[in-house]
């Protein structure tokens, strides 16, 4: 089934990513894989290219794409496409810079914006805590007002970019004693006293992306670096909520596209029995369900976007792209690697390293079992 979400702008900002991707990514993340980090450089040679800030007005450097996420879809694909699992492009293009743009003050944007679009300043969004995941409002950590600053306490986990991070959107507490309405959002830069960060935290997946630990002790953080209104954080955080869930969405979609491919390839040219594996009944019964599911899924997610950029999706739609695609990547990176036999058991093939990777999509971004309170709460049930 063909396409019809792209226009040529798009086309060709897939070439500039696909073969930023093959010569700057591709050659170098198994090392990133065993370092566990990307270096800093990539950043700023993605900031070259015009990767991190399409996005972004052009009076700060950015590209002056005025909030259309198809830029985003393709750069979530050629990486997918790359297996380029460990770079945190997609939380500073999908996440923060739309907190960015919907809330920060002028005075904000152009401290923040050109090197944000530069790759000089990395982002990071710091929400989950040791003791709350899923539910926000259970966050312990503060930030109390005194005099031009606020005093930042307490501890984020499984904060991804956390290591390379030079300002972290952080949510806190402004009044403890207000519920969902003393949230505030605060940006915290590095380099700012009682600012610490953890150890790199080892996961199962995403070996080359960092996933830190931070700590704030009395952090002073100045009252300039409030992220929109004071109170009004859990409020913006449940108005970015439905992005990220596509954003994930778009992920699985293109991962079951990548593995689909990489399968199919090799199920032509193993053979078993003096034929191809491909030939057999169960192996091409099993390709025709991933094939049909994959194409489901593609045009659901598509659809997601185009109501994204009409600014209608819906809590309850990107919920529903979030958990099913992320459910089907599971489904799918399984199937794969068993058609893949004992090779597909070996790290050095892609298909094992996808099968480790694929494990947090269902976590993060709100858990499957969220999405699926969210959908039912939706129905009136």
């Amino acid at each position: 089934m063909d396409r019809h979400l792209f226009q040529p702008d798009h086309d060709a900002f897939r070439e500039t990513v696909r073969t930023f991707c093959e010569k700057e990514i591709v050659p170098h993340h198994s090392d990133w894989e065993k370092a566990g980090i990307v270096p800093r450089e990539l950043w700023v040679a993605a900031g070259a290219q015009g990767l991190l800030g399409f996005m972004m007005p052009e009076e700060y450097g950015g590209g002056g794409v005025d909030r259309d996420f198809r830029f985003n879809v393709v750069l979530a694909e050629e990486l997918t496409r790359a297996h380029a699992s460990g770079v945190g492009f997609m939380l500073h293009t999908d996440l923060v810079s739309s907190y960015l743009l919907s809330y920060a003050t002028d005075e904000q944007k152009a401290r923040w914006l050109p090197k944000f679009c530069s790759g000089e300043m990395i982002t990071g969004l710091a929400m989950t805590e040791p003791d709350a995941g899923s539910d926000l409002q259970g966050i312990r950590t503060t930030a109390l007002r005194d005099g031009d600053h606020y005093v930042l306490n307490g501890q984020k986990t499984f904060i991804s970019n956390g290591i390379n991070a030079d300002a972290v959107i952080v949510v806190a507490k402004t009044d403890p004693e207000a519920g969902y309405q003393g949230i505030s959002l605060l940006v915290v830069e590095r380099g700012m006293a009682g600012f610490e960060r953890g150890r790199n935290l080892d996961k199962i997946g995403l070996k080359a992306q960092d996933t830190a630990e931070l700590f704030f002790d009395k952090v002073q953080v100045p009252a300039a670096n409030m992220l929109g209104e004071e109170g009004q954080g859990f409020v913006y955080l449940m108005q970015q909520l439905p992005q990220e869930r596509l954003a994930i969405a778009t992920v699985a979609a293109s991962a079951c596209e990548t593995l689909l491919a990489l399968t199919l390839d090799y199920c032509k040219q193993r053979t078993a029995f003096g034929r191809p594996i491909g030939s057999f009944q169960n192996t091409r019964f099993v390709l025709a369900e991933i094939a049909t599911e994959t194409q489901i899924a593609r045009v659901f997610v598509d659809r997601c976007v185009e109501e994204l950029n009409a600014g209608a999706l819906s809590v309850q739609d990107a919920a529903m792209a979030k958990w099913w695609t992320t459910e089907l990547q599971k489904r799918v990176v399984d199937q794969c690697l068993q058609l893949h036999g004992g090779y597909g058991f070996m790290t050095e093939y892609p298909i094992a390293r996808a099968y480790l990777d694929t494990r947090i999509q269902t976590i993060y971004g709100g858990t499957t079992e969220i999405m699926k309170e969210i959908i039912g709460r939706t129905l009136g049930v």
